[in-house]
């Protein structure tokens, strides 16, 4: 018997249903008061873990979902002043931050999203980069880039724009509003909406159509039409620099600071660019 590739994984649990169907639940351990957050760790195993999932030969199609009262709750505030205070930590992070949107384009296997409640941060990236991706109509998609005081870097500059225009890209990113899931399937920026009584049933729904297919035409059909998505790279790359070039400035612990003041963020002076 082989072994099995999720062992090591201590931020992610992981279900498997019939037909080839693999759950990927972020948050283990989380209750369902709680809101998983990407700590150290969880980054770092939402990066990799699509690897994982394109090697193994028992997965059809996937269906990420967040444990407790929301899909991701952004990053854990610890990392991310880890990240502001040692370059080691930052050059890391940013690292995992780039392989996890290329691993999310590259993992062959289909990926459905169930988004509930708040999601936000590296969650949201694998939550709006899935191939179907699926929200409650009151969930709530924030990209909190800048509210924190750094560049919407992650996904943002490579699927935003596509999805939902640049206009409204501008509008959320910039201002850093939330969206709510059915405002969300109206611009184009998700697959669809559902009550949230019905997300994980209609979720389970797709993924076991897309397990039942034919893998070559359903794999390769995604593999082109990502390529959509890579050749945004570049305007990736540039927007994950910059975001992380934020983290070494001051406005990133003023965000920090009024985050954790429960205040709004007083962002004076003006950027050197």
């Amino acid at each position: 018997m082989s072994q099995d590739p999720y062992q090591h994984y201590q931020s992610l649990q992981f279900k498997r249903h019939p037909n080839g169907v693999l759950e990927l639940i972020m948050g283990a351990g989380a209750n369902k008061s709680g809101l998983s957050t990407a700590d150290h760790r969880m980054h770092q195993e939402l990066a990799d873990v699509w690897r994982d999932i394109d090697r193994d030969a028992q997965t059809r199609a996937v269906v990420i979902r967040g444990e407790g009262k929301g899909f991701s709750g952004g990053g854990d505030l610890s990392l991310v002043e880890d990240m502001a205070d040692d370059f080691t930590v930052r050059a890391r992070v940013w690292r995992e931050a780039r392989d996890l949107v290329y691993n999310v384009i590259n993992c062959s296997k289909p990926i459905v999203s169930a988004m509930h409640g708040p999601a936000v941060g590296a969650g949201l990236v694998a939550g709006l980069l899935a191939d179907i991706s699926i929200a409650a109509k009151t969930a709530r998609i924030i990209d909190g880039h800048t509210r924190l005081g750094v560049a919407a870097g992650d996904h943002a500059a490579i699927v935003w724009p596509l999805l939902c225009g640049m206009a409204k890209a501008k509008y959320y990113l910039l201002l850093c509003e939330p969206v709510t899931g059915e405002e969300a399937e109206r611009i184009g920026l998700v697959s669809l909406t559902v009550d949230e009584a019905d997300l994980l049933p209609k979720a389970f729904e797709v993924a076991d159509k897309l397990a039942r297919g034919s893998s070559t035409a359903i794999r390769w059909t995604k593999y082109a039409l990502n390529n959509w998505l890579r050749s945004a790279g570049p305007a990736f790359d540039a927007s994950l620099a910059l975001e992380f070039m934020g983290f070494s400035g001051p406005d990133v612990r003023e965000g920090l600071a009024s985050l954790r003041d429960r205040r709004a963020p007083d962002f004076g002076g003006d950027a050197p660019f």
